[in-house]
């Protein structure tokens, strides 16, 4: 029954990680943009949601309903304005820019909150947990993993059923025929890094009543996302899901036999994944 429940908190926890990977996901699939940076704007919203709470005195699930349109804005003028610049046949560019822009972020988050952890208020409901059984589930990886499962249908339903979303897959397929329909690329790219920045918020909310956080622990976060969306198959948001549920359950079956190997565990399942399907579970077909 241990490893049964063992199983359960790990799927639970793979939520968790493709909240990170999801708006990674949904950015790299259309407009091939590597974006190092994104651990460390999960950070920066963990840090905004925490301001907010701490000027509003609100609670942190309302403080995220404020912070999610602000993150947008940043998001779309970022895009609009800097990463714009830098897509082209090269990949070399967007790499270095948001390379460049993870290390000014952390800076400005040291600079700004101190080196400190902080953790987002918790309150009832966020310790609270279900007994289903003889197994014990918490609320909050519940609430956590629901999220990420109602973010990645919302991102199918905004895809598929839209006017933005057909814009959004003309634009990934040839931005070139796109523009000469009246489509304008550079928009729709500003609008998917806006979107992806929400999506960010959200993590950014879990990670903080979960765990402490601080300005140096992007990286950590991005390797996660990293490793979800390729096992998953790049630009496949269902296989980001199972990606994260994947590196979740690796993670906790590895700390139950000994805890120092719970992080090695997630990335020994990405390599053997990687080893199995060098493309991923669900590649895209033009991938």
């Amino acid at each position: 029954m241990i490893w049964i429940d063992t199983i359960i908190q790990g799927i639970l926890l793979g939520g968790l990680y493709a909240l990170f990977a999801s708006g990674l996901s949904l950015v790299f699939g259309i407009m091939r943009l590597v974006n190092l940076a994104h651990g460390d704007l999960i950070v920066m919203g963990a840090y905004l949601i925490l301001v907010l709470v701490t000027l509003l005195g609100i609670s942190p699930f309302i403080a995220v309903l404020i912070a999610m349109p602000l993150m947008f804005v940043f998001g779309y003028v970022l895009q609009k304005h800097l990463l714009n610049r830098t897509l082209g046949d090269d990949i070399l560019p967007p790499l270095l820019v948001t390379f460049g822009l993870s290390i000014a972020l952390q800076n400005a988050l040291m600079e700004g909150f101190s080196a400190d952890s902080q953790r987002l208020p918790t309150n009832a409901l966020t310790t609270a947990s279900l007994d289903v059984g003889p197994i014990t589930l918490g609320v909050m990886p519940l609430l956590t993993f629901g999220s990420a499962v109602l973010v990645i249908v919302g991102l199918n339903q905004l895809f598929y059923r839209t006017e933005l979303g057909r814009a959004f897959r003309a634009t990934s397929d040839d931005a070139t025929t796109a523009s000469l329909m009246g489509i304008k690329p550079a928009n729709i790219f500003a609008s998917a890094t806006g979107i992806a920045l929400v999506i960010v918020t959200i993590a950014a909310l879990y990670l903080g009543l979960r765990a402490n956080f601080d300005p140096n622990i992007g990286p950590a976060r991005l390797i996660y996302a990293f490793e979800a969306v390729i096992i998953g198959g790049l630009g496949s948001l269902w296989g980001t899901l199972l990606g994260g549920v994947i590196i979740g359950v690796a993670q906790t079956l590895g700390a139950a036999i000994n805890p120092e190997w719970q992080i090695l565990s997630g990335h020994i399942a990405f390599l053997v994944v990687l080893l199995v399907r060098p493309r991923g579970l669900f590649p895209r077909a033009h991938d």
